[in-house]
């Protein structure tokens, strides 16, 4: 089989897919509760951060709308300027949530001025962002962005969807002050599809408490009692999980810096190529 040139699914290391073949274990067992607290605790590297890591058996998407159902009471600021900001704004307006959407032409990036002008308009529950836009290639400045929401509208949560940037660039959830980082397993962290991750702040988990209806696959509060008991509430994929183990510890010895370093230099060649062969890079330049 050829190789893959897209954001995801990628190429999965040979190690890594025989790591899924592992005999079965009972998911209430202490030999697998050892391995899903020992994942979890490798993987609170990869946001730099101190908050609970949840590993969940769905799509990038199911954590946005476990995002959607859990930080906002009401109102969602959604910035858009590609097809998963549409998609996590799709996501709120579908789960009954006030929902405004803040776009900018797709190529352009969210800036912290144009999130300022919309903050002064309205207070919200929670704003939601793209980190890496796969669609369109636009890295959104989150540090920033993040800093201004925590001067214009500190009780608003931060909801950031790095599907296609944990593991491939630096994230520091808690210095930038984020209350929810999302991603998916098949993008930089090189395993199949089928788990999901996000680490959440201790406000977020706070706040929805308060929040009503929160569904049930879903609920982070339902979650957060079983990982303090390093469970799940329902059946994970071990499989994806066994692989999940081993893939963190790669990724940490090769280093993160390192891991970040060798991303940035392969993207490089690929928009050298790019400008060398004729055409032009769709996202602006400096994002």
């Amino acid at each position: 089989m050829s190789p893959m040139f897209v954001p995801g699914p990628v190429d999965i290391d040979p190690e890594v897919l025989s790591a899924q073949s592992q005999a079965m274990l009972p998911h209430r067992s202490q030999e697998f509760e050892t391995i899903y607290r020992r994942a979890r605790e490798k993987a609170r590297q990869l946001f730099d951060t101190e908050s609970l890591v949840f590993v969940v058996t769905c799509s990038g998407t199911g954590l946005q709308e476990a995002a959607i159902r859990n930080l906002a009471k009401q109102d969602v600021l959604s910035c858009v300027n590609g097809a998963f900001g549409q998609r996590w704004y799709e996501v709120a307006k579908t789960n009954g949530k006030q929902t405004d959407r803040l776009e900018v032409e797709w190529g352009q990036p969210i800036t912290p001025q144009i999130v300022a002008e919309a903050l002064k308009r309205k207070e919200y529950d929670l704003i939601t962002l793209v980190h890496n836009e796969t669609s369109t290639g636009v890295q959104n400045p989150i540090q920033e962005i993040a800093a201004l929401v925590r001067r214009a509208s500190p009780n608003t949560l931060i909801g950031v969807d790095a599907v296609s940037s944990l593991a491939g660039i630096k994230i520091e959830m808690d210095a930038w002050g984020l209350d929810m980082v999302l991603a998916s397993s098949q993008k930089c962290l090189a395993l199949p599809p089928g788990l999901a991750l996000a680490a959440v702040s201790d406000r977020a988990l706070a706040y929805a408490q308060k929040v009503p209806e929160r569904g049930w696959y879903f609920d982070l509060v339902r979650m957060e009692t079983h990982l303090n008991k390093d469970s799940t509430p329902a059946t994970p994929a071990m499989s994806l999980i066994f692989a999940l183990d081993l893939q963190l510890d790669r990724i940490i010895n090769e280093g993160l810096e390192k891991r970040f370093s060798r991303h940035s230099a392969m993207a490089g060649l690929v928009q050298d190529w790019v400008l060398a062969n004729g055409f032009e890079i769709f996202a602006q330049e400096g994002y």
